[in-house]
């Protein structure tokens, strides 16, 4: 080989080198390659035995471990809602939030502490479960219905709409959740946004001097029907699929809120801002939103609405009777809700 050969092979050499150690020594880049393979931490207040097995399927098809804090059964949503208000004022600890509900989440993305992101994967959800700004993404829906035992009570004894609860007939017999948590604090939210504030505290009145028990969970309220210590639950349809399932003789019934349905109650799930896992939370999310997972979801215990109407048509599924309440508008009465509660039915 000649000198001139020699030295232009040398310094390819020298040149390939300085640029391989430029590329692995760059933290950007290393950091976008390593992400989605680093553990994820979720908070999520999606019932644990579910979410559980829905997370056990994207362990089993990626590698990617995911580490989960669940909420308490009293305290759905609420808790872990608090925990990251509080987490975003120093150094964010989770990537991402798997909720039951929608209401909290919508709270979440007016704070700023969601990361907006547009999933592939949720480009056949229908637009109102979107964020316009996509900084949430919702499916799987459950609803707020009655639950009851036929053998305790005829259904032509049953209300068939929300605020009839109120009457004492129906109040003394009625247990609900602590409704500054979960689905039942989004459900009088909804009353107060559907009836306005002042027909909403008449309601609060009603069910505290006709008697009604306060639970500590839905799936209490339904225990407490099964067990006699009431005869109607306010309850979402899970609970009631699960205690069927599990041999209780109850029953369901969808109650209008006064515009010709119940209140629908998604799931949803966002990317927080400043996680330290941003490009693991956003692959979790997309198989979060998937039609996979809706199929799981539906396929459960818990049997939840597919938003997607495909699915629906291959489950055999029927879409519940729909308040026409806007998702935004119960956010929007969630405070005013929460200090009636306490001022009335919480002391």
């Amino acid at each position: 080989m000649t000198r001139s050969l020699q030295g232009r092979s040398f310094r390819w050499l020298v040149t390939g080198a300085v640029l391989l150690t430029a590329v692995v020594g760059c933290e950007p880049e290393a950091g976008l390659k390593t992400a989605p393979h680093r553990p994820i931490l979720l908070y999520c207040s999606v019932d644990e035995t579910l979410a559980r097995i829905v997370l056990k399927r994207y362990e089993a098809q990626t590698g990617v471990s995911v580490s989960t804090i669940f909420d308490s059964e009293a305290g759905k949503t609420t808790g872990l809602v608090n925990r990251i208000m509080r987490e975003a004022e120093g150094s964010p600890r989770a990537d991402l939030f798997w909720s039951g509900e929608l209401f909290h989440t919508i709270l979440l993305a007016r704070r700023g502490l969601l990361e907006p992101y547009d999933s592939p994967a949720a480009e056949d959800i229908p637009s109102r479960f979107r964020d316009a700004s996509r900084r949430w993404t919702a499916m799987a829906v459950r609803a707020r219905v009655i639950a009851f035992d036929p053998k305790k009570i005829a259904q032509a004894d049953l209300p068939t709409r929300w605020e009839e609860l109120a009457e004492p007939r129906f109040a003394s017999i009625s247990t609900i959740a602590n409704p500054l948590f979960g689905t039942t604090h989004g459900h009088i939210a909804a009353m107060f946004a559907l009836w306005g504030p002042s027909k909403g505290r008449v309601f609060l009145n009603a069910l505290r001097d006709g008697g009604a028990l306060i639970s500590d969970s839905n799936s209490a309220t339904v225990r407490a029907v099964a067990g006699g210590r009431a005869k109607i639950a306010l309850t979402d349809t899970d609970d009631v699929w699960v205690a069927r399932r599990s041999g209780d003789s109850l029953e369901l019934r969808y109650l209008d809120m006064g515009d010709g349905g119940t209140l629908l109650v998604p799931c949803s799930v966002a990317v927080l801002r400043g996680g330290p896992n941003p490009i693991g939370a956003r692959k979790l999310v997309d198989f979060l939103v998937s039609a996979e997972v809706e199929r799981m979801l539906a396929r459960s215990d818990s049997r939840h609405v597919p938003v997607r109407a495909s699915l629906r048509h291959e489950l055999g599924m029927d879409w519940p009777p729909e308040s026409q309440v806007g998702f935004e508008a119960v956010a929007d009465a969630m405070d005013e809700a929460a200090a009636a509660v306490r001022e009335i039915l919480i002391r």
